[in-house]
């Protein structure tokens, strides 16, 4: 198994059948805006793949100007491979090609009281999954109007600095994130992209 990035016209098959599969459509990034972040040096998008066969995917989004903080924006496994420890196999391989180099910021998902029982549940499978792998919670973070909790691989002895550069990734015109999101807080939003549609 290889882990290589996707470009070029398998980025177009890649947005179209696995992250419109995988997604929601208030959860996914427009391609438009996906590419726009690819040719400024701020996105890649990453396959685990079987010879030519694709396993599974995660997205990095990143400033280019200070790279020691990147995000794993998306993570996804194709539908026939599931629950088989690819999800978790791409995360380690993430985190250890970045290790020394990069710190991988991971977001996942904070229940919210009162929402449907079974997308709580998922989100606290998710929770659950990014302890799994190692990471550890470090700070709530708010993006697209829910509250997430943001992983690190490790807790650095300053932890204002990562938040920083956290909050840089999104750039200043995303008024729908803050980093970091206090305890009684409600996040901002809606989404950037979801203001263009309304």
């Amino acid at each position: 198994m290889e882990l290589r990035q996707i470009t070029g016209a398998g980025l177009e098959a890649w947005y179209r059948d696995e992250l419109t599969e995988a997604f929601p459509q208030n959860e996914r990034k427009p391609l438009e805006d996906i590419q726009i972040l690819i040719n400024q040096g701020r996105y890649e998008v990453w396959g685990l793949f079987d010879g030519e066969t694709l396993l599974g995917y995660a997205t990095l989004w990143m400033e280019p100007a200070d790279k020691r903080c990147i995000l794993l924006d998306y993570l996804g496994v194709t539908a026939a491979r599931r629950n088989g420890g690819i999800g978790r196999r791409i995360v380690a391989m993430l985190a250890e090609r970045l290790a020394g180099k990069s710190l991988l910021l991971i977001e996942a998902e904070r229940p919210v009281a009162g929402d449907d029982p079974a997308e709580n549940a998922l989100r606290q499978r998710r929770l659950a999954f990014y302890q799994r792998c190692g990471f550890v919670p470090a700070y709530d973070m708010a993006t697209c109007g829910m509250r997430f909790t943001t992983f690190l691989p490790y807790l650095p002895e300053e932890i204002a600095p990562v938040m920083a550069a956290h909050r840089a990734i999104y750039g200043p015109a995303r008024t729908d994130v803050k980093v970091p999101l206090g305890p009684g807080e409600n996040p901002p939003g809606p989404p950037a992209w979801m203001e263009k549609e309304i």
